[in-house]
């Protein structure tokens, strides 16, 4: 696998996202990325675009820098997780055509952002913060139709991913739906 180097997602949780970025590009919207790390699943979602919807706009969120100060009750990662990385190298692997970078912490790269339809996003942030705060943004833009996947969610080594995403989900008409591969997805109503 051509993303192997590039990404710690598994090949069968790549297929899930093959599949799930297949479905959402039928809808309008945007195709987001949170939590890109070396940008290999960065790059199927881009590649996948300019095969099947080149006029979408995919949007990538990530330090580029490593992880942020981390709850010690509800994560395992810490501060500086994932730093061998940077953005230049992830854009010079998944190009800059139809993609804009914004680098930081969630959710401050939100701000300002201007964004009515989302029809995929990816999130991939293994802390509970970020991942609240990415449902809190995202879920309201999410076209209906559009595929949120939850890479971290039934990983051992991400118990505030699984806390975040069904503490937000309780009250919405969705649920997650759990995969084998310790993802969840959910197929916006």
């Amino acid at each position: 696998n051509a993303l192997a180097r590039y990404s710690l997602v598994a090949p069968p949780r790549c297929w899930v996202l093959y599949s799930a970025i297949r479905q959402a590009l039928q809808v309008e919207g945007e195709l987001w990325e949170c939590g890109v790390y070396r940008g290999g699943t960065a790059l199927l979602l881009r590649l996948l675009r300019d095969e099947l919807a080149q006029d979408k706009l995919v949007r990538l969120f990530d330090s580029f820098e490593g992880m942020p100060k981390t709850d010690d009750v509800k994560d395992v990662h810490k501060a500086g997780d994932f730093a061998d990385t940077s953005l230049d190298a992830v854009s010079a692997l998944v190009g800059t055509g139809g993609v804009e970078y914004h680098q930081g912490f969630i959710p401050h790269t939100f701000e300002g952002l201007s964004v009515d339809q989302i029809a995929f996003a990816h999130v991939d942030l293994d802390l509970h913060d970020a991942i609240l705060e990415s449902c809190k943004f995202i879920y309201p833009r999410l076209s209906k139709g559009g595929v949120m996947v939850f890479d971290d969610y039934g990983f051992p080594s991400c118990p505030g991913a699984r806390i975040a995403v069904d503490g937000f989900f309780k009250d919405k008409p969705e649920f997650p739906m759990v995969l084998p591969t310790a993802q969840a997805l959910i197929h916006k109503l």
